[in-house]
């Protein structure tokens, strides 16, 4: 008998500064590894974005923080496809020459990639992102003209009849310098992840559809002492491929249960997380279905919401490789503590 496909879910906050996943793409190769241990695996697109550069994982399925949200509520299903029509948003803030660069990325997609965006369409006021900073470190932000971006959508999905959202939006160069100079660094909380989670979310919510977000900067000047995890963010003029990648074959989102293709949450056997980003609804949603969560210590945010202090179950791991280990026991049908050194008796309990 073949036991069904093992499920699992990599989930790495954005904009929280995660020791791996706080940058472009620095969680890739934690994805890779992961993605071999499982037959599927739900992440979501700052884990598989890098602004340039991706690698294709066939059995990843490219999930949006807030259709995660509903999937694991149970509320919305995951259908998977061979192709998405995409549908690109460009904020009219964007200046027309880096307008140009990325028009310029998506033809290079479309030829060099085959991926399919059949539409782009300029909003029709700025959107107008402002950026800020909790006190927990955390980043997030505003748009001041959503319902422009929302009309640019809604036409795209019905004169289009597009699939997929990708949305470039022009984000203030204005940041602070040494906060900047920081991150370039190797240090610090993205500014622009939790800005970039607010429009995703809001597209998701009232279109029911995949979409993902590439922000508009200006070229940042040459800088020697660039740390290795920030260096992707800084290869061109564009974050756009990986997000129309990623887009290509993102699962549809559904409300009813339809083909046996579609995943649902009680088919997911594992989820990962850092252990101090545990606040999340996701993995709420997860730990009431007893889904069996892993927690790494390793990758450190500036959170403090641990799952002892949220009274969840967990099984934590020191490292994502130790964490790797515990899928592959998982889908090999183990008991994760059979395999320490020391296994204490089993107890006999009479009925009285």
């Amino acid at each position: 008998m073949n036991p069904r496909p093992f499920t699992a879910v990599l989930l790495v906050p954005t904009g929280i500064g995660a020791a791996i996943g706080g940058y472009a793409g620095d969680a890739i190769p934690i994805a890779r590894m992961m993605a071999t241990v499982c037959d599927r695996m739900i992440t979501h697109p700052n884990v598989l974005n890098g602004a340039q550069l991706y690698w294709p994982l066939p059995n990843a399925w490219y999930v949006e923080g807030y259709a995660l949200d509903r999937f694991a509520a149970g509320d919305w299903g995951l259908r998977p496809v061979h192709r998405n029509r995409i549908g690109l948003v460009l904020d009219r803030a964007i200046e027309p020459d880096l307008r140009l660069r990325h028009l310029q990325a998506v033809d290079a997609a479309r030829a060099t990639l085959g991926i399919s965006v059949s539409e782009v369409l300029v909003t029709d006021r700025p959107l107008g992102v402002t950026l800020k900073t909790a006190d927990s470190g955390a980043t997030w932000g505003t748009l001041a003209q959503p319902d422009s971006l929302l009309r640019a959508v809604e036409r795209l999905v019905k004169t289009g009849k597009v699939s997929a959202i990708a949305v470039v939006a022009r984000f203030p160069d204005d940041m602070e310098s040494d906060a900047l100079a920081h991150y370039r660094q190797g240090q610090g909380v993205d500014a622009l992840a939790g800005a970039e989670a607010v429009i995703s979310h809001l597209v998701v919510q009232q279109f029911q559809l995949p979409c993902a977000h590439a922000p508009a900067l200006s070229p940042l000047p040459l800088t020697p002492d660039l740390n290795p995890r920030a260096a992707a963010e800084e290869l061109g003029y564009t974050f756009l491929p990986s997000v129309l990648v990623g887009l290509s074959q993102a699962p549809q989102l559904t409300r009813e249960r339809g083909p046996y293709s579609d995943l649902w949450c009680d088919q997911v056997d594992a989820v990962i997380v850092p252990a101090t980003a545990c606040g999340s609804s996701t993995l709420f949603s997860f730990s009431r279905s007893q889904t069996p969560i892993i927690t790494v210590a390793e990758n450190t945010t500036t959170m403090n919401t641990t799952a002892d202090a949220l009274h969840i179950s967990c099984i934590p791991a020191q490292s994502y490789l130790e964490a790797a280990g515990m899928l592959a026991a998982i889908k090999a049908g183990l008991d994760i503590t059979t395999l320490r050194p020391s296994i204490l008796p089993i107890e006999c309990q009479e009925m009285a």
